[in-house]
């Protein structure tokens, strides 16, 4: 399983979400501004593989984690976490895992149903 194909995967997601939010759900020509706001959204996203988790970076705040071992006590290889803070993720529960389906808006993981 190569999680940076995954994570690959899931900052396009993201990316494709913002241009559908900025649209209005493609119903919305886009104007100049438009374009910029995107163009400076899809520059500006990163991540960064830290010893834990891999840290999904947004315009300078964080978006979310992603757990990168196999040996958590609590979630799964892949599980995609909410950011408590720059450093760390929330732990309390999973939004998804980038190895299977997950639900995600650019302004970050969205809780599980």
């Amino acid at each position: 399983m190569n999680i940076e194909n995954q994570i690959t995967t899931l900052v396009e997601n993201i990316k494709e979400d913002y241009l559908r939010w900025t649209s209005r759900n493609y119903t919305k020509e886009l104007s100049e501004i438009n374009e910029n706001m995107i163009a400076e959204f899809n520059e500006k996203i990163s991540w960064n593989e830290g010893s834990k988790y891999i840290k999904i970076i947004t315009n300078g705040s964080v978006w979310g984690f992603v757990v990168a071992v196999n040996n958590d006590k609590k979630f799964k290889y892949g599980d995609i976490l909410k950011a408590a803070g720059w450093n760390a993720p929330a732990r309390n529960a999973a939004r998804g895992n980038v190895f299977e389906d997950y639900d995600i808006q650019w302004t970050g993981p969205n809780y599980l149903r």
